[in-house]
């Protein structure tokens, strides 16, 4: 039996512009299976899945759904019901790609459904959203951004060709296979950030000497929510966090923020892990005029001409050591916090810009009032990026892992 192409779309307003794509997908020798979520007018032709289904397996009736006075409602409910099925079909071995093509409605249900599905399932969105901001409806998953340039209305010259590119693209990727791997290693997952580059790539190298491969993810709010998420996933055999800096930004209003759970994922999921108060020195904000008024008179350092870092201060790395605890509190693996009690970054160093002592004794003092016994903290008199810190992290991760 051929690969399978899931088609997920509007067939009643896009209709024309989904049976070109359809016919253009199997004309690569692909199968396609076409789920409607469509809910106003008839569709154009017959889908494999109507909506009718859809509507149900969102929990609602699409008459109801169908008199245009519930719009919010029907969106939740088709959201709902495309993701169950597109699942569903995945776990019956019956989607091998997903594509979808629409506007902002479309573009959100679609992609609702893609981020329901494993990574590295091909995804391909094709949407007048595409050149823009898509993180929102990309979440942690691998969707594949294609901007349609011109509104999904029509078969004209420029729409073809988009469509067209998209459907090779969708085509390519589900007839692509895998190369074969001798031995898949084990995963290990470990923050960084440009301040904590030394550090984590001693660290990467100790651990891959001993037979894992080191997934590096760059602390920048989605970073911090996509290793999360492979955790969540279950491929990560153990955590490195080295570069908890996101946790600033949290407290602090920054712009790379991963969300208030951070750190929790390899609690919640069972796998040892290495816990370091990373970066925690700084919140990032983008070029200088970008700042909050109310840090206007904080210590600022402009890292690039778009990055501004903010010295967090006593209160706010207080806070932070707080969060910190609290995700190893609820770990049932082990869990171990390293200090590096003479700086927690590049910046953070003797004589530093962001040097400050008395803030840093703040984040590890919370830590150590707030962490519940037993779970070991190990405090060293180095700069995180020393190569003694690295080893110890390194090192104390391998003997979690019985090496």
């Amino acid at each position: 039996m051929g690969k399978t192409v899931v088609v997920a779309g509007t067939l009643d307003t896009k209709g024309q512009e989904f049976a070109f794509l359809k016919e253009l997908i199997e004309k690569e020798g692909l199968q396609t299976l076409v789920v409607d979520f469509g809910v106003m007018g008839k569709p154009v032709f017959i889908p494999d899945i109507s909506r009718d289904e859809v509507a149900s397996a969102g929990g609602g009736n699409l008459s109801y759904l169908a008199s245009g006075d519930h719009k919010d409602e029907a969106m939740r409910v088709m959201a709902t019901g495309l993701t169950v099925i597109v699942r569903h079909l995945y776990e019956q071995g019956k989607l091998d790609g997903i594509i979808g093509m629409g506007g902002g409605g479309g573009t959100s249900l679609t992609t609702a459904a893609m981020r329901s599905l494993p990574m590295g399932v091909p995804k391909v969105m094709v949407s007048t959203l595409g050149g823009g901001d898509v993180s929102a409806y990309a979440g942690t998953r691998d969707i594949t951004f294609m901007p349609s340039i011109v509104d999904v209305a029509g078969i004209n010259r420029i729409s073809r060709l988009i469509y067209t590119n998209a459907a090779g693209a969708i085509a390519g990727m589900v007839k692509m296979e895998r190369p074969i791997v001798d031995e898949e290693k084990p995963l290990i997952a470990t923050s960084m950030f440009g301040n904590t580059t030394l550090a984590v790539e001693r660290a990467r190298g100790i651990l891959e000497a001993h037979g894992y491969e080191v997934l590096v993810f760059h602390a920048t709010g989605i970073g911090g929510r996509t290793m999360e998420s492979l955790i969540a996933d279950g491929f990560i055999t153990a955590s490195l966090d080295i570069t908890t800096t996101e946790l600033a930004d949290e407290v602090c209003g920054g712009v790379l923020s991963a969300g208030p759970e951070r750190c929790l994922a390899a609690s919640r999921h069972g796998i040892p892990a290495v816990l370091v108060p990373g970066c925690v020195d700084m919140a990032n904000f983008w070029g200088m005029d970008t700042v909050p008024e109310k840090y206007r008179s904080r210590k600022l350092y402009q890292w690039n001409p778009n990055i501004t870092l903010l010295r967090t201060n006593t209160e706010e790395n207080k806070r932070i050591g707080e969060l910190i605890a609290a995700a190893a509190n609820t770990a049932t693996a082990p869990v171990v916090i390293l200090i590096p009690l003479r700086g927690v970054s590049q910046l953070d160093s003797p004589g530093g810009a962001f040097w400050d002592p008395q803030a840093d004794r703040a984040c590890f003092e919370a830590i150590k009032k707030n962490l519940r016994p037993g779970i070991p903290i190990i405090e060293l008199d180095n700069n995180i990026n020393d190569p003694e810190f690295a080893d110890r992290a390194a090192e104390t991760l391998l003997d979690m892992l019985g090496k």
